[in-house]
């Protein structure tokens, strides 16, 4: 009866880690071909869409270089389309860095912006050929402009600068606009992130996460739109806003529009002045902020800037750029346990300076919290265990007849005081808070190239000798022996196998993962071992007296 339930529990346990996973995280659509040429609108309701969405238009790269990315700016549009974050290695070549935004034939991933109003269609858009100074700049100092210069758009100059600074992942986007038209002008601006519906490079079954767009706003918070509710045209999000962010998220890394920085003043006047529109369109994702701007005189100007965050969701990072930012890390419906968890994990890292320690200190932390609900689980277990023999001899006296049976062990369990449920409740109590840690762990790019000891280069990796995952496997075999035998043979090679074949599952898992899953393991066979012994030595001692 008890290991049917336990069976059962553990079942339970690693559906509820790996079926959410499986079949309750959006997947990826494939990418879609573009029906047909749209051509530009000058609305700023309805941001023009490329005319290929496998291939936008290309004009002369002007390449920018600072000390932790590489960028590529087409002067069609002034797009952002390439960007290599330099201090983190690619996920199929660590030698080479990551690539964030790319434009080629295999994938579309840019950051876009343009200027709209009614009274001047012939405004800069993210299809209008931009000049540059020069095609290549390296920052040597603490701050690089890389200004690109529009056409004439009715005697109205628009200049577009690009603001890179040194050690940081935010890049400014200003337009400087002088109106030399005879004519007042309302310009709305667009910053839209464009890509395709591809998951991200190096993403496996085992490390799924969510993909696709996002918007944050003080009032509605944290929201999501998935690829496949775009290409439906579907989507809950706050589509106004005095403040907020729209980004593109991805494991590990994300980009985001900044509307309201941390340390500085809402580019919204109004909650009119700011929209969010997400939508699907020829094949490509867009998230886009769009920005009314106040009436510029004839004669008169206006400078613009609007900061673009494109980098790692590193938490010391991204929680001092805006409000909410943090919550790009996402952990899925298992926030409430997964923050702060990752939050001790940073705490402690700052006493160690070291990831994989951490993640012990982690896992010993977290055993210490629930030692009493693991200790009633463990004191019921060996309970069960030392009356196996007791209901060996029940089973033999009633032979096939199980009523009999049963009725026997349930007054056993009566007298004794032991609660068949007992080993499983406690255990069952804390399974939201292992899994809320597997997403802590899981969603920390903090730990992606982060050694730990002897070959634990990389804990975001796959251990490279399989040692870790051999370990679990031993602990979780061995486990098997400490807890009360089941009075089915058949019942008995499963509680045997089952570790063996979960354990499997690990082999694939990073090795930070495992390295928590491992730890944990060796300190409960510790605690029930010990327990185990009390029970027995309680028992001798009873039975002497």
């Amino acid at each position: 009866m008890d290991s049917k339930r336990l069976i059962i529990f553990v079942l339970l346990s690693v559906g509820i880690l790996f079926g959410w996973n499986e079949y309750f995280m959006p997947k990826h659509t494939p990418q879609q071909q573009a029906a047909k040429t749209q051509a530009t609108t000058g609305t700023a309701n309805n941001v023009a869409q490329p005319a290929d969405a496998n291939k936008l238009t290309r004009g002369q790269r002007i390449h920018v270089k600072t000390d932790l990315v590489e960028a590529e700016i087409d002067t069609v549009g002034g797009d952002l389309r390439s960007l290599k974050l330099l201090k983190h290695g690619a996920a199929e070549d660590h030698n080479q860095p990551f690539q964030l935004f790319e434009d080629d034939a295999k994938r579309t991933y840019v950051a876009q912006t343009g200027l709209v109003a009614a009274s001047n269609p012939a405004l800069p858009t993210h299809k209008t050929v931009f000049t540059a100074d020069k095609p290549s700049y390296e920052l040597t100092g603490d701050k690089l402009e890389v200004k690109l210069t529009a056409p004439d758009a009715n005697g109205v100059k628009v200049s577009k600068v690009y603001t890179f600074s040194k050690n940081s992942y935010e890049i400014g986007v200003r337009y400087d606009i002088v109106n030399g038209g005879a004519a007042p002008l309302a310009p709305t601006a667009y910053y839209r992130l464009l890509r395709d519906s591809q998951a991200p490079e190096g993403e496996g079954r085992m490390a799924h996460t969510y993909t696709g767009p996002a918007v944050y706003t003080s009032e509605h918070k944290f929201q999501k739109v998935s690829f496949d509710d775009l290409a439906k045209g579907k989507g809950d999000y706050a589509k106004t806003t005095t403040d907020g962010w729209v980004a593109m998220v991805q494991h590990y890394f994300m980009s985001a529009w900044i509307l309201k920085p941390l340390d500085g003043a809402s580019v919204c006047k109004d909650e009119r002045s700011c929209r969010f529109e997400l939508k699907e369109t020829a094949g490509l994702n867009s998230a886009a902020a769009l920005v009314d701007y106040a009436t510029v005189a004839p004669g008169k100007s206006l400078s613009v800037s609007v900061p673009l965050f494109a980098g790692p969701e590193e938490y010391s990072i991204i929680s001092k750029l805006a409000d909410g930012m943090e919550y790009a890390k996402d952990f899925g419906i298992f926030y409430i346990f997964a923050s702060p968890l990752f939050w001790l994990l940073v705490k402690l890292h700052a006493l160690v300076s070291n990831w994989g320690w951490a993640i012990v200190l982690l896992t010993l932390t977290v055993k210490a919290v629930f030692y009493p609900l693991t200790a009633a689980s463990y004191r019921s277990m060996a309970k069960m265990k030392a009356l196996a023999p007791r209901l060996e001899r029940l089973k033999a006296q009633h032979g096939d007849d199980r009523m009999k049976f049963q009725q026997a062990v349930m007054e056993m369990y009566k007298t004794e005081k032991v609660n068949p449920l007992g080993g499983c409740l406690p255990m069952l109590i804390q399974i939201p808070v292992f899994i809320g840690l597997y997403w802590a762990l899981l969603a920390s790019v903090e730990l992606r190239g982060a050694p730990w000891i002897l070959w634990y280069t990389d804990l975001a990796r796959p251990d490279p000798y399989y040692i870790l995952p051999v370990i679990m496997a031993a602990t979780m075999f061995l486990q098997t022996f400490l807890n009360p035998p089941p009075a089915d043979p058949m019942q008995a090679k499963m509680m045997k196998i089952m570790p063996l074949a979960f354990s499997a599952l690990f082999f694939f898992f990073p090795a930070g993962l495992v390295l928590y899953y491992v730890v944990n393991n060796v300190l409960s066979m510790t605690q029930q071992w010990f327990i185990n012994k009390q029970i027995e030595k309680s028992n001798k001692a009873a039975l002497q007296s």
